[in-house]
């Protein structure tokens, strides 16, 4: 696993999507200041943009829509209520 420190939102994405998915690797990266000035930017300086690189098992045979509907089920109410905007790269093993 490669995880970065992050703060509380990252944090429980990370520990949602090791619960849903038992990720072989994970990359989880807050890319919120980025994003500075643009719709979603929380100006108090909380997460709000992340990029994902995720490797499952669960993943196998998933189209790439199927393999984000994944991600989005195990992060549920996290996409709703605290995360504007999720970039993401999935992949099964092997790939």
């Amino acid at each position: 696993m490669n995880i970065s420190p992050m703060g509380p939102v990252a944090r429980e994405m990370t520990a949602r999507l090791e619960k849903h998915l038992a990720p072989a690797r994970i990359e989880l990266r807050d890319d919120s200041e980025q994003h500075r000035g643009h719709g979603g930017y929380r100006e108090d300086g909380g997460e709000s943009h992340f990029f994902l690189r995720i490797e499952s098992a669960a993943f196998t045979g998933q189209s790439r829509v199927g393999r984000q509907r994944l991600v989005y089920k195990a992060l549920g109410d996290l996409m709703h209520e605290r995360v504007h905007a999720l970039a993401m790269e999935t992949r099964a093993p092997g790939e």
